[in-house]
Order: C-alpha cells, then structure tokens, then sequence
C-alpha cells in the first residue's frame, strides 16, 4: 500500500483544478449525451456548437429534484429504456432513501461513475501518505462498514446497495486488503452482521475503519465491551484513520476517544450514491475538495428566501452559480450534471465553502432538514452548533438527537441521546434555547414574539438504534433523521409512546 499511496501522493500533492476543468467536464457529458433522448430534447449538440455553451445549457435545462427527474426520465430508464439520459442502457441502480424520504429511490450507476469511483478511492489513498504514520499501518487492511453487497436482479436491471455494486466492480487487486470480506459483506441482517464482525475482529489487523459513525462506533464499542479490553487498539493496534462522512463528527469525538489508546486520524469525504464529490485532502484542512474533473458538473444556489420557497423547495427560473463565482461563508444548495444521467438535479444536501480558491466546502444540512414554523429558519448547522456548545457546558455530547416542529403546541420538541444521565433536562433546554438566539436572529425574534418554550425529552443513544431498527433502516447508509418531517415525527412518536 505504502509504493501506491506515495506514487499517487506525488502526482496529486499540490495539484489545484478549478473552472476550466468544469466546463470540460460540461463538454464532455454533453457530447456523451447528445443523442440522447434527453441530449435531443434539450438540444445538446446545438448547445455544444456555440460559444455561450453554458449559460445556454443553464437556460435549456431546467433545475430538477429527484421525483421531477424520475416522472419524466429516469422512470424510463429503470423500465429498461435505452439512450434515454445517458448513452446505452443503465443496468445498475443504487437504492437511496435518503434522510427525508420514505421510499427507495433508484439513482442510476454507469460504468462510467463506477470508474469515477475507483479512480477518487485511489487518489484518496494517496492522502495517507502526507500522514504520519508508522510503517507496520501499511500493511493493514481497509475495513468498510457498509450495507449488504447482495444485489437484486430485475428483468430490466441490477439494484442494490451502492456498495455492493462497487463491491461486483472492485479490482482483484484491492480485494485481498479490504474487510469484511464478500461472505459478511452480503448478509443484510445488520444485527448479525455486526457480530460477525466482532466475532472476526481479532483475526483482522485493522488500519483503516469506514463508515457513517454512529454505525463505526457502535461496532468498535461492541468489539471493546465483548473482548473486555480497555480500547479498540487492544484489538487493532495499527488503526490510525478513521474516513467518515455523511454526518456531522463532532458529536462523536468524545465517545471515540474513549475507546482508544492513541491517535486516530479523521479524513472526511463526501461520497454520495449520486457520486464521489469530494474528500478532506490534508487533516488540518477543515472543508472536503471538490473534484473538479471525476464526471460531475457543480452548480450552487445560495439557500435563502430569494431562491427556495418556506418548504424548501427550489423557486422557478433561478440563477444558479459556477464554481468560479460563489463565495465563502454562504450556505448553497449543490446541484449535479453526472456521468450516469442525472441532469441539473437537487442533491438536498447544503454545503459552505471554507476556501473558494481551492475549491473546500463542509456539509451545514439538508434542504429540507431545517426548523421553520414561523420564520425561524433554523438550519442544521445551527442546531449542531447549539448541542455542540450545550454538550460542552453540561459536560456531555449528544451524539443522536433529533427534532420535529410541534404545530399544535407551537415550539420545537427535542429528543437528545445522552449515555450519561442529565439530572435537569430543563436547564438543559433553557441553555440550548439561549446559543440558538446567538446563532440565529430570526430564531431570536420568533421566540420573542411567536414561538413558545422548546419542549426537551432525554433517551439513550440505543433508542434511537433501536428505532432505526424497528422500520427497516438499521446499518449501511442509514441515518436518524436530525429534522422530521409531519409524517416521520409521526412514526417516531408512535416508537417513543409504545416503548
């Protein structure tokens, strides 16, 4: 591993793409698509021939999110349709449900995202070279807490976790040192997998973990309470880096430092079933960098009242910004051209540029994860912020929370997962509710005026677990919605009343 990560470490150190290899990318996935049915309709290879190619491409192709995308183009896709967004027939298909959605969504995987795929892990790799870690690491294996590799055939396609369609493409050659191995990696009942896993765990001479980290840690603090050792390095001795993403870490250093005897290295990554977006390129770096040459074309619309409507959804005929044009410290939506059919489609994810001129953003939330009965318009970055500071004063961390917006009761009903017992959850509330005036003026005037006393409940972190659980949705990619929707606080007071 060591010869890999230092060649491609080498080529890739201070290598700082930008714009022109965006609008490259452009040219490219138009020139793919141009016949098309979807490249026909929107006039592709007329766009391609013209100067103002762009701004032409923004004005023919309309802003999309995923069940507009689906009625009118992917749907035909899935039925087995060729040439319909992208060149051929897509066989493969990613299942997503996303943290604000109820059922699957299908996002297509081609060939060519897959191989976009491979070359980010590989390039990725070459980060561990600019760490300082000690010889005996490079001749550890990589272990990806991911979902089920088994994949389901359809008359017209293949469908499955994404993992487990990047597992069917992975090279002979990176087999051998990626974990858990083909044989757990397909059993799809989380709870037995994860004791396989611990069950497995001393054979395995860890160096990397993967993986969303409420699933990671529950899996290292299982191995640690069934081996009664007093950390995870009693185990894995050579586990120095930690590649996390999909939520925010910060909640979880706590708990991870308990189970360990020295440091772990945290890489961060954006890595979506829509694509490899980004990764953290040095730890002391704060935002991810966004690949400006992997088959995907980035847009950004700044997420305020003069572009998204009070449900969030995107307002008609807006103008969306290149990577040449935003700026730090604003919170845009992303929006995404890919080498697998998705045209000017509304990820939902909201990111912040830490640095503009190499191209580093971190994840602030959901588009349709934030608090606004009455105008408050309290983002998940805020809410983070709030527990992070409130965890502080009170000397925990709420690694799982979530909220929901009580209509009836007008105010905010949090649920916080503390291990350790909170003797007065009301100070607790009070203090939090104090940061949120801080960090959010809008929050500040509607407490004031229209908004009542946020109501607090304390859980264990299992609870929530157990929850995910209970509707199908434990392990993999799986995530406790932060923000519920009507009909998810639905469910969840259904859980929270019956236990």
């Amino acid at each position: 591993m060591k010869t890999t990560t230092a060649l491609s470490y080498r080529k890739n150190a201070k290598k700082t793409l930008g714009y022109k290899h965006q609008l490259d990318v452009l040219k490219y996935l138009l020139s793919r698509a141009k016949s098309t049915k979807f490249g026909i309709h929107h006039h592709f290879q007329d766009i391609l021939e013209r100067n103002e190619a762009l701004s032409l491409f923004q004005k023919e192709v309309p802003i999309v999110d995923y069940d507009e995308f689906y009625d009118k183009w992917l749907k035909y896709s899935v039925l087995g349709d060729k040439d319909n967004t992208w060149r051929g027939r897509i066989k493969y298909y990613a299942l997503s449900s996303g943290t604000t959605g109820s059922p699957s969504k299908r996002i297509p995987i081609t060939m060519e995202m897959i191989r976009s795929f491979q070359r980010t892990s590989i390039r990725q790799l070459s980060i561990l070279h600019g760490l300082d870690l000690p010889q005996t690491f490079f001749n550890t294996k990589v272990l990806a807490v991911g979902g089920s590799t088994k994949l389901v055939y359809k008359e017209t396609h293949v469908e499955g976790d994404l993992s487990g369609i990047l597992k069917k493409h992975t090279s002979f050659l990176v087999s051998p040192i990626t974990k858990p191995g083909p044989r757990i990696s397909s059993i799809s009942d989380w709870n037995k997998k994860l004791d396989t896993m611990v069950e497995k765990a001393p054979k395995w001479d860890v160096g990397i973990i993967a993986g969303i980290p409420s699933w990671c840690l529950l899996l290292m603090e299982r191995i640690v309470e069934y081996y009664k050792v007093d950390s995870i390095h009693d185990i894995w001795p050579n586990l120095h880096v930690y590649v996390h993403g999909g939520v925010f870490m910060d909640p979880y250093l706590s708990r991870l430092n308990e189970i360990s005897k020295h440091k772990i290295n945290l890489l961060d990554t954006y890595l979506a079933s829509e694509g490899y977006f980004g990764y953290q390129n040095e730890e002391s770096r704060k935002g991810m960098k966004l690949l400006m040459n992997n088959g995907i074309f980035f847009e950004f619309i700044p997420f305020t009242a003069d572009y998204f409507d009070e449900s969030g959804k995107v307002k008609t005929n807006v103008q969306a910004y290149t990577i040449s044009q935003v700026k730090k410290g604003v919170d845009y939506a992303i929006i995404i051209s890919t080498n697998a059919g998705l045209w000017r489609y509304l990820v939902g994810d909201l990111v912040r540029f830490t640095d503009t001129e190499e191209h580093e953003v971190v994840i602030t939330g959901r588009i349709r994860q934030f608090l606004s009965l009455c105008g408050e318009h309290l983002s998940l970055d805020n809410i983070n912020t709030g527990l992070l500071q409130t965890g502080n004063k009170f000397n925990v961390q709420f690694s799982e929370y979530t909220i929901y917006a009580d209509i009836e009761n007008q105010c905010h009903s949090w649920f916080l997962g503390v291990g350790d017992e909170i003797q007065n959850p009301r100070e607790v509330i009070e203090y939090l509710d104090q940061k949120l005036f801080e960090l959010n003026d809008d929050y500040r005037s509607a407490r004031k005026y229209s908004l009542k006393n946020p109501k607090i409940k304390i859980l264990k972190p299992e609870v929530f677990y157990n929850y995910m659980e209970s509707i199908g949705k434990i392990g993999s990619q799986n995530k406790m919605p932060r923000v519920l929707n009507s009909e998810q606080s639905k469910m969840w007071l259904d859980y929270i009343s019956a236990i």
